[in-house]
């Protein structure tokens, strides 16, 4: 069972990127942490030095049976839920007809239909205590898609549709539950390894010690939404014109090229 005042957090994609970083912040806070990975080597080397309050549960979350497995035995193991941050996440960087169906499916599965899996196992338990927080990391191309980014973008707008649906949906059927939705620019944690922009100074890609800040900060302060950087923000009214204007804005800012020298993690 958990500790009395430690928090348990569970995070998904905790053996890298921001969620290792975002791991480390929730470690040094006095919380608890059931991390979730595909990577089973990594996650063991980071148990070995995170110490017991870090516990390592290696998943394909693309795997809703193997999702449901995990939950029953980390929350056998450590009790309540308090805080879900869903974070893996998975890119192709192709262009649409270079997708193959694997391609679709695992992006989806990952980036989309995890979110599902893992909030239906732990509502019930948060619901029951009164209180809750369920974290979408999801992109800026959820909110504006480009080239190569057909099916990521298509699982991150799903994703920020999903934040949408449950908020309004825990409002309305009075449950205490806390959503924070998190869209960021690119951030350089290799996953999108030779992406460019056009105007730094506008849309810079990201820092990953930053964004990890900035997201737990967030958390901490129960945010319903944060998008990075604030020009990202303009997506919204920018969506109000006409088609052709908006893609041109688009190309003028660079955003439609900046997937044309993608490498990714290789």
């Amino acid at each position: 069972m958990s500790q009395t005042g430690s928090r348990v957090i569970v995070l998904t994609g905790a053996a890298s990127g921001l969620g290792r970083l975002l791991t480390e912040r929730f470690l040094a806070s006095g919380d608890r942490v059931a991390g979730l990975d595909i990577d089973d080597a990594a996650l063991n080397r980071l148990s070995q030095s995170w110490g017991t309050s870090f516990h390592p549960y290696p998943v394909d979350v693309a795997d809703p049976d193997a999702i449901e497995r995990v939950f029953a035995a980390l929350q056998q193991d450590l009790g309540r839920v308090d805080i879900l941050i869903n974070n893996a996440g998975v890119v192709a960087g192709k262009y649409f007809l270079e997708h193959t169906r694997e391609d679709i499916e695992r992006t989806f599965a990952i980036n989309t239909l995890s979110h599902f899996h893992t909030a239906r196992a732990v509502l019930p338990g948060m619901i029951a205590q009164g209180r809750g927080h369920i974290v979408t990391i999801a992109s800026a191309g959820g909110l504006a898609a480009t080239s190569r980014l057909s099916a990521y973008s298509s699982s991150k707008f799903a994703a920020i549709g999903f934040d949408d649906a449950l908020r309004i949906e825990l409002k309305k059927l009075g449950h205490p539950i806390d959503t924070t939705l998190v869209a960021p620019f690119y951030v350089n944690t290799g996953m999108f390894e030779g992406v460019k922009t056009r105007f730094p100074w506008l849309l810079p890609i990201l820092d990953p010690e930053y964004v990890a800040d900035r997201i737990h900060r967030a958390i901490e302060k129960r945010q319903r939404r944060l998008i990075m950087p604030r020009f990202v923000y303009l997506v919204y009214p920018l969506r109000l014109l006409p088609v052709g204007i908006y893609d041109w804005l688009a190309d003028f800012f660079g955003v439609t090229r900046t997937m044309d020298d993608f490498r990714g993690r290789g």
